[in-house]
């Protein structure tokens, strides 16, 4: 698919927020989206792991979180809660400049105003084998390392926000089960929901 031609006065009011779990695709799938729409991205996850380098953390760019460091990291968050609210505030002033696509877990709680908020939903057995594929290990190791990543961060969402996450999905527009859709097919998915979308707001100028 070749790079979608939005009218300049459509897409600097654009606010996408892509969501789900670890192994579900969703910074792969965020990143494509923002070129294909020539969008900016920022992710969530990568303003964390600046926060943890500026800390001393040593950092790897695949798989990280579920790394020793990575869980270090958490319980450093789950102790300093500021980390997190720090990183989502600045996420929020991003989403302001408008013309956005935003990989992260909490935008789409905390962002009231957004165009389109995407929740990708994969099993934890499609989600172990991804990342047991992605940082080659094995499959109980990536299950265990998952599951341990999910409950501290889930925590850090709950005590500092409220919400439960992979549980609560009253924010999103859109929930896609993604367990038997390789990254292609999600992607043009996406596109397909999007183009509508834009599709359906011009129209609905037109009209008044």
């Amino acid at each position: 698919m070749g790079t979608a031609s939005i009218p300049p006065e459509e897409k600097k009011k654009i606010v996408i927020c892509i969501s789900g779990l670890a192994g579900s695709g969703k910074s792969t799938v965020a990143r494509r989206i923002a070129e294909h729409f020539n969008l900016k991205y920022y992710s969530g996850g990568d303003a964390l792991r600046s926060i943890a380098l500026e800390m001393g953390y040593r950092i790897s760019d695949r798989g990280w979180w579920e790394t020793r460091e990575g869980m270090r990291f958490l319980e450093e968050r789950l102790r300093n809660l500021e980390l997190d609210r720090l990183v989502d505030e600045r996420m929020l002033k991003l989403a302001e400049e408008g013309n956005v696509v935003l990989d992260s877990w909490t935008m789409p709680w905390l962002l009231k105003h957004a165009d389109l908020k995407v929740w990708l939903d994969a099993s934890e057995e499609v989600r172990a084998q991804r990342i047991s594929k992605r940082d080659g290990i094995s499959f109980e190791e990536a299950l265990k390392r998952m599951r341990e990543r999910e409950t501290r961060t889930k925590e850090i969402y709950r005590v500092l926000y409220g919400f439960r996450l992979g549980e609560d999905f009253e924010p999103f527009h859109v929930i896609l089960n993604v367990d038997n859709l390789n990254q292609d097919e999600v992607f043009k998915a996406l596109c397909i929901v999007i183009e509508n979308m834009l599709l359906k707001k011009r129209e609905g100028k037109r009209s008044l």
